[in-house]
């Protein structure tokens, strides 16, 4: 799988070139793109994300996804939700501008190289099943316009929206039932929540999803933090052993969220990184 490995470039530095230098020293393959120089890679112009593929492909690697926050929104600004990091995005638009984000996250997309957006299920609701169809019918109207453009959708389980885990998110995935949408499935964010993300939360996914995200975590009597790659609660070995196992032939992309104290993003992803190739049995370089 490690060469199918990539990262996020913001979990490394907010600027780019200094990302993609240490990217490329780690002998890493692909990028998601989230953050670039301090703004939202949906809020690039299309003449700032040709340049953005130019650097990155100077360093030997492609970009892989788009992680945009398109429906990180309320379903109902009436009605009071979660709310989470929007990365540079302003966290009270309402759907119809986020079907507008949606359109332009498209067109970024296809700037930068890539047929892969990664996508969010709307800020959580306070009984998220009982919003499930409205949910799926918004997705199902996404995935249609991707499958139109020849794109595909990534829904991650993310706990601060209503897909917040496997569970809600395959079920969204399968109501939508377009090969236009598919889960980006999080371990990582399974085990912040306190579930148990392998074999549980995978079950819950292995037959709808599309991409992979490695960070790790614990979830405790002080509350959900995440840390390095093998120092969480993730059973990575299997983890990574099942999705070989069952024909999981897509990326993975680092996404640690962890930031050692005193240290920088780019340590705190060393040590997921060093972390992930001790677990594959991989001599740290």
């Amino acid at each position: 799988m490690l060469e199918r490995l990539g990262i996020i470039t913001d979990e490394v530095s907010p600027v780019l070139d200094d990302a993609l230098t240490w990217i490329q020293e780690r002998n890493l393959h692909h990028v998601e793109i989230r953050m670039v120089d301090g703004r939202n890679v949906i809020a690039l112009t299309d003449d700032e994300a040709r340049e953005v593929r130019r650097r990155v492909e100077a360093h030997g690697l492609y970009v892989a996804a788009i992680a945009s926050p398109v429906f990180k929104c309320p379903l109902d600004p009436n009605r009071p939700v979660a709310g989470g990091d929007t990365f540079g995005q302003s966290a009270d638009e309402d759907v119809a501008r986020h079907f507008e984000l949606l359109e332009r996250a498209i067109e970024i997309a296809g700037l930068l190289g890539t047929t892969r957006i990664r996508i969010f299920s709307f800020w959580r609701e306070e009984q998220p099943q009982q919003h499930e169809a409205e949910i799926a019918a918004h997705l199902k109207r996404a995935a249609n316009i991707a499958q139109e453009r020849g794109f595909l959708l990534l829904l991650e389980n993310e706990p601060s929206c209503n897909g917040g885990n496997a569970a809600e998110v395959g079920r969204l995935a399968e109501r939508v039932d377009s090969p236009a949408l598919r889960v980006l499935w999080d371990p990582g964010n399974e085990a912040y929540t306190g579930r148990t993300a392998f074999p549980d939360g995978y079950e819950a996914v292995k037959r709808v999803l599309a991409h992979v995200h490695l960070k790790d975590a614990i979830h405790g009597p002080d509350g959900a933090k995440c840390v390095p790659i093998g120092e969480g609660t993730v059973d990575f070995p299997g983890q990574l052993a099942a999705l070989e196992r069952d024909g999981y032939n897509g990326l993975y992309s680092i996404e640690t969220h962890y930031v050692p104290p005193g240290g920088t993003t780019a340590d705190g992803s060393a040590q997921s990184l060093l972390g992930l190739r001790r677990l594959l049995g991989e001599t740290p370089e």
